[in-house]
C-alpha cells in the first residue's frame, strides 16, 4: 500500500510539472558593435628581451601533492601524548 501511494504521488507531481505553461519564446535584444582590426604593435620587440641573464633555480619535487602542508600540520604537543595512570 505504501509503495502504491508513493508511486501515485510521484506520478502526480510529475504530471503537474509537465502541465505548467512556461514562456520559452523570450526575445533578447542584441547590440551590434563594429570590429576594428589593428595590426600595429605598441610594444617594441627590443624591450621584451631582458638584459639580465637567467639564473637556474632548483625546484623541489615532492612525491605527494600536499607534503609540506601535511608535515606542518602533523606537529605534536606535550598534551597530546598519553599519560600512564
Amino acid at each position: 500500500m505504501k509503495s502504491i501511494l508513493t508511486l501515485l504521488i510521484v506520478l502526480l507531481f510529475g504530471a503537474m510539472a509537465l502541465a505548467q505553461n512556461t514562456q520559452t519564446d523570450v526575445k533578447v535584444e542584441s547590440i551590434e558593435m563594429g570590429v576594428v582590426l589593428d595590426g600595429s604593435l605598441t610594444i617594441p620587440i627590443a624591450t621584451l628581451q631582458s638584459s639580465q641573464p637567467i639564473q637556474d633555480q632548483v625546484a623541489r619535487l615532492y612525491k605527494f601533492r600536499n607534503a609540506r602542508v601535511k608535515k606542518a600540520l602533523s606537529f605534536s604537543t606535550k598534551k597530546t601524548k598519553a599519560k600512564l595512570a
